[in-house]
């Protein structure tokens, strides 16, 4: 079989299996009533924490090396041998991964915390001040 034949292939399939229709409802009717989005805030606070509890963790853990790293890149440097510099540009290298992940760890910590909240702000909203649902079905008859 060549690409392009088994490209063929997987389109169709693919085409076969979705689901969604961007341009119309069904004839029978929208929607089947359930909610087709669910936030579990207690699910976002755990991976939340999960995420708090990895960056503590790692700032930690993470820079343990880097002292001794960085002492002999030195010794080495001051002893005039040529990989000094490369333990160095190591140690640098580290460092700079290592804020990048810290950062990613609290990024994802925030962001959940931030969904959270304000998914909660969203439920008081959706409950307390839209119209129902059945009766905006009313009007759109």
């Amino acid at each position: 079989m060549t690409f392009d034949e088994e490209w063929a292939e997987l389109r169709t399939a693919a085409a076969e299996r979705v689901a969604t229709r961007i341009n119309g409802v069904p004839s029978e009717g929208g929607g089947s009533g359930a909610p087709d989005l669910v936030v579990h805030r207690d699910d976002l606070g755990a991976i939340g924490n999960d995420a708090y509890d990895l960056r503590t963790r790692l700032s930690k853990e993470g820079d343990h090396a880097r002292p001794a790293t960085f002492d002999a890149a030195i010794a080495l440097t001051n002893g005039n041998f040529a990989s000094g510099a490369a333990v160095l540009k190591v140690h640098d290298r580290w460092q700079t991964q290592l804020k990048t992940l810290l950062d990613s760890c609290a990024h994802i910590s925030n962001h959940l915390d931030y969904t959270k909240a304000q998914h909660a702000k969203d439920e008081v909203k959706v409950v307390g001040d839209l119209t129902p649902i059945s009766k905006l079905t009313e009007y759109l008859r």
